[in-house]
C-alpha cells in the first residue's frame, strides 16, 4: 500500500473508434487540455511533416494512416493520464485488440452521421469479453447526422450495452445550437467556426427559467425540456459502480474538430474512471496494483521508432509496485533476470528517460529479442499475466521466398514481425511451409515492405482458401491421429501450439461432429 498516492492518480485508457470518426481530433483536444501541446493541429501537422510516432514507414505516410499504438502521457488537474491511441484501420484491429488489455477503461468514439459501424462492433467486442468501463462520445454534431435518440437505441442494440446520456444536444447540423449537461445543470452554447471557452457556459438550474428561452429560442427550449423529461424518466441517477462494471456507458455529444463537449467529458472521466485495477494471472491469485513487488506485462513491441536508429522498444504496462531504473527484474518465459538503463515514458514520438514507474503507466524498454507479446516481468515470482489471447485470422496467404540466397534473414524477419505481433505465422506441423495469417490485406503490404527494408528478404505473398485457424487441444492419442489424417491443414504457431485451418464453415463443423474429444479453439488462450 506504500505506493496508494501514485496509484489513485493514475487513470490509464484507449481511444478507439472506426476510422474517421474523429479519433486523432479528440486525442488531439485532451492533449492540449493537459498542456502536452500548445497549438491545435500538432497532431496531424506531425502526420504531414514529421511523421506521428506510429507512422514511421514510407508506406504509412503514403496512405495516411496509423498502423500502431501511440502512448501519450500527460497531466490533467493532478491527474497522471496515459492515453493509448489505437489504430483505427481495421486490417490493424489485433494491435487494438493487445492494446486494450493494457488499459482500465475506454473512450468510444462514435460518428453521428455515420452510427455504428462494423469496426466499432469488433471494438466492443472485445471491451465485453473483459467487461472493460466505456464512455461514449458521439462526435460531429455540427454536421446534419442521425436523430439522437435514434442514435441511442443504435448503439445499445448494435454493441449490446445500456447507455446513460450526460449531456444532451440542441439540434444537430446547421441547426446546432450547443448541448446541455444534465450532470451540473448547464447549458454550452455553440458558434460555428469558434472554439468552445467557458464564457459559452450558461448555468440554468431550472429548465423552467426563462433565459433558456431568450438563450436558445422557444422551440428549441420546449423540445430540451421534452426531452430531458423523458431522459430523466428513463435513464434516472448515473450509478458510477455500473459504469465500473461495463454495464452501462455514460454518453456526451459534441464536436471534437471545434473543441465542443469535450471538456465536459474529460472532467468526468477524471472523476468517474477507474484508477489501475487488478490482473488475473496464470496463478490463482490477482495481482493487484497495491502490491508491494513490481510486475508487468508486455503488450506491444514497436521496431524503428527512432527510423535514425534501428531500435525496437518494448511497452510495458506496470501492474503492480514501483519499477525503477537499473534495478534487475525476472523475465518469466527466460527465466533470466533483466535491467534496464534507460526505460522511457512517451509523448508521442518523443521520449524522456524516466526513473521510475507505477501501476498504470506505460513503460518503454529497449529491446534487443529478449520479448515477446505478453512476455512478464516480475520481482522473482514466476507466473504470467493472461488474458492477452491471439484471435483467428482471416485472411490467410503463403510465405513465398523470391531468394533463396536471403533465407536465413527471412526467417529472422518473420521471427521478430511476428514477436511484434504485426501477423500471426503458421509453420506446416513436420514441415517448412509457412503461412501468415492477418485480419487485413494492408497488413501484407506493411510485412512485405518491412522485410525488404530491414532484413533485405524479399517474398510474395500466395493467397490461400482458408477459413478459420482453429487451436486444437484434448486427448493426446485423438489429436495425434486428427494431425496424421489432416496433415496438409495442420500448422504449429510461432510457440509450437497445434493449429488446424479450415477451408470453411461446412469443413470445421463437420470436423467438431467427427471428433468430439478434440476442442477447436478460436483464440490462442484456452
Amino acid at each position: 500500500m506504500k505506493y496508494i498516492n501514485e496509484i489513485n492518480r493514475r487513470k490509464t485508457f484507449a481511444i478507439i473508434s472506426h476510422p474517421d470518426a474523429g479519433k486523432t481530433t479528440l486525442t488531439e483536444k485532451f492533449l492540449l487540455f493537459g498542456g502536452a501541446i500548445q497549438v491545435a493541429g500538432a497532431v496531424k501537422s506531425n502526420k504531414i511533416k514529421k511523421g506521428a510516432t506510429s507512422d514511421f514507414m514510407e508506406i504509412e505516410r503514403q496512405r495516411g494512416i496509423s498502423v500502431a499504438t501511440s502512448v501519450m502521457t500527460f497531466e490533467y488537474k493532478d491527474t497522471l493520464i496515459n492515453l493509448l491511441d489505437t489504430p483505427g484501420h481495421k486490417d490493424f484491429a489485433e494491435d487494438t485488440y493487445r492494446t486494450l488489455t493494457a488499459v482500465d477503461s475506454v473512450i468510444l468514439v462514435i460518428d453521428s452521421v455515420n452510427g455504428v459501424e462494423e469496426q466499432t462492433k469488433r471494438l466492443m467486442e472485445v471491451c465485453r469479453m473483459r467487461d472493460t468501463p466505456v464512455i461514449v462520445f458521439i462526435n460531429k454534431m455540427d454536421r446534419d447526422g442521425k436523430f439522437p435518440f435514434d442514435l441511442l437505441d443504435e448503439i445499445e442494440k448494435e454493441l449490446n450495452i445500456s447507455l446513460h446520456p450526460l449531456t444532451w444536444p440542441i439540434n444537430s447540423g446547421k441547426e446546432f445550437k450547443g448541448v446541455y449537461n444534465l450532470y451540473d445543470k448547464s447549458l454550452n452554447l455553440f458558434t460555428a467556426g469558434q472554439k468552445s471557452t467557458e464564457e459559452n457556459s450558461v448555468p440554468i438550474h431550472d429548465l423552467a427559467e426563462s433565459l433558456l428561452d431568450k438563450t436558445v429560442g422557444e422551440r428549441n427550449a420546449n423540445q430540451l425540456r421534452e426531452d430531458v423529461e423523458l431522459i430523466e424518466g428513463v435513464y434516472g441517477e448515473l450509478d458510477p459502480e455500473d459504469y465500473l462494471q461495463g454495464i452501462v456507458a455514460p454518453v456526451f455529444f459534441g464536436s471534437a474538430v471545434n473543441n465542443f463537449g469535450v471538456k465536459e467529458m474529460l472532467d468526468t472521466f477524471i472523476r468517474i474512471a477507474p484508477t489501475p485495477e487488478p490482473r488475473h494471472t496464470s496463478i490463482e491469485t490477482d495481482i493487484k496494483p497495491t502490491d508491494d513487488k513490481f510486475s508487468g506485462f508486455i503488450f506491444k513491441i514497436h521496431a524503428n521508432l527512432d527510423p535514425r536508429h534501428r531500435d525496437r522498444i518494448a511497452f510495458l504496462r506496470v501492474c503492480s509496485g514501483k519499477f525503477e531504473r537499473n534495478k534487475s527484474y525476472h523475465h518469466v518465459r527466460l527465466d533470466k533476470d533483466v535491467r534496464f538503463n534507460a526505460p522511457y515514458s512517451f509523448m508521442a514520438r518523443q521520449k524522456e528517460v524516466i526513473d521510475d514507474a507505477f501501476p498504470g503507466d506505460v513503460v518503454g524498454l529497449f529491446d534487443t529479442g529478449n520479448f515477446k507479446i505478453g512476455d512478464t516481468l516480475t520481482e522473482g515470482e514466476n507466473f504470467f499475466f493472461t488474458g492477452m489471447p491471439s484471435f483467428s485470422p482471416e485472411i490467410f496467404k503463403e510465405v513465398v521466398n523470391k531468394d533463396p540466397m536471403k533465407t536465413k534473414q527471412l526467417e529472422k524477419g518473420l521471427r521478430q514481425l511476428t514477436d511484434e505481433g504485426v501477423a500471426q505465422l503458421f509453420t506446416q506441423h513436420g514441415g517448412n511451409r509457412k503461412i501468415i495469417g492477418c485480419v487485413g490485406d494492408l497488413q501484407f503490404e506493411v510485412i512485405q515492405y518491412r522485410l525488404l527494408q530491414e532484413y533485405g528478404a524479399s517474398v510474395n505473398f500466395v493467397p490461400l482458401a482458408f477459413y478459420k485457424a482453429c487451436w486444437i487441444t484434448g486427448d493426446k492419442k485423438k489429436v495425434e491421429d486428427f494431425v496424421r489424417f489432416k496433415q496438409a491443414n495442420v500448422m504449429e504457431d510461432k510457440d509450437g501450439n497445434l493449429v488446424y485451418l479450415a477451408q470453411s464453415e461446412w469443413f470445421l463443423n463437420t470436423e467438431r461432429q467427427n471428433n468430439p474429444d478434440i476442442q477447436f479453439h478460436f483464440t490462442s488462450e484456452f
